[in-house]
């Protein structure tokens, strides 16, 4: 399975926050993309991923947007 969440707008620490909210429901191996304007998203998750475990499949720039796809390991 995989979800979606928009924490544009958000800064940090919330889009890292949202995220491991949304992270403890799925199953392991489901993926969670996260939409994010936040500039430091993409250093932010890449720590996120080192501290949980959790695997950043997915870390680019999509226009204004930064894609930051983890999943649950």
């Amino acid at each position: 399975m995989a979800e979606t969440l928009d924490a544009r707008g958000l800064k940090c620490p919330l889009p890292v926050l949202k995220a491991k909210k949304a992270m403890k429901p799925l199953a392991v191996g489901d993926s969670l993309t996260v939409l994010a304007t936040d500039p430091s998203a993409p250093k932010d998750f890449q720590e996120f991923c080192g501290a949980t475990g959790y695997e950043l499949l997915e870390n680019r720039t999509d226009g204004d947007d930064f894609v930051i796809v983890l999943r649950k390991t």
